[in-house]
């Protein structure tokens, strides 16, 4: 086992390694688990509630490069939260990541991290128009991403359920979730744009989204709009090819 700690969480560590050696059986389960499966575990503090997520076994070629070459995503997340509180942004606090290589090859991994309630997720957005204040959350949401881009994050999973959102007087706090595909660097003009592409289908919320971009940027918004709704409009054609070859390679194997 390779585990490594947050200092402040260094004292849960023989929890954790109780709790991860008996994930399959405790724990409450959060979410669907289609490919990694996260839990939820109590501690002995009343204001800490662990989030463990276990990362499925990599394929053979993984297992391979993830012993030798390439950092887990379990580390990977855990370094990255790291990574983004020094920046000032806003993700759970890390507690440690866990990992279980073999003699040759990378198996099992684990990323923990304190459980944040949240108000919302960016996908409530898409879904509940009526939500309170739903543009003012949007614009905000708009100018976190933009201070993400000024501080060279480059968020490749910025999808719906990977910003959570709490809200205290109309003051919208936004937390990443999902971290291990990241880059940190300069960004030009289409990749911050580009970076919208993922998180809706209604071109009304890319309007208010190009509008504050553009607020915050400089940049002209018939230019950010465009760019921001094509890149939409081309990845949900993507999104929905793969889904029917998908479904018809579901179809053949029957």
């Amino acid at each position: 086992m390779v585990s490594k700690y947050s200092v402040k969480y260094k004292s849960f560590s023989k929890i954790i390694e109780e709790q991860i050696k008996n994930f399959n059986s405790r724990g409450e389960m959060l979410g669907n688990a289609q490919r990694n499966v996260i839990k939820l575990f109590s501690v002995d503090r009343e204001d800490l509630i662990l989030n463990i997520k276990s990362f499925k076994v990599p394929n053979l070629v993984n297992q391979f490069a993830y012993k030798y070459f390439r950092k887990s995503k379990a580390r990977r997340s855990f370094e990255y939260a790291q990574k983004l509180q020094k920046l000032g942004l806003g993700t759970p606090d890390p507690i440690a990541y866990v990992e279980f290589p073999s003699a040759t090859l990378f198996k099992k991994s684990f990323y923990v991290s304190e459980h944040l309630e949240a108000d919302y997720t960016y996908r409530d957005l898409t879904h509940n128009f009526e939500i309170p204040h739903h543009e003012d959350i949007l614009r905000a949401f708009t100018r976190f991403t933009f201070q993400l881009h000024q501080k060279n994050v480059l968020f490749l999973d910025h999808s719906p359920g990977n910003t959570l959102i709490k809200i205290n007087n109309e003051d919208y706090q936004f937390y990443l979730v999902d971290l291990n595909r990241m880059e940190f660097k300069e960004l030009s003009f289409k990749e911050r744009i580009k970076n919208f592409e993922r998180l809706t289908v209604h071109k009304s919320m890319v309007k208010v989204m190009s509008d504050e971009y553009a607020k915050c940027s400089g940049e002209s918004y018939d230019q950010i709009f465009e760019l921001m709704w094509g890149e939409t409009q081309k990845f949900q054609e993507k999104f929905h090819k793969k889904r029917q070859i998908k479904k018809k390679l579901k179809f053949w194997k029957k």
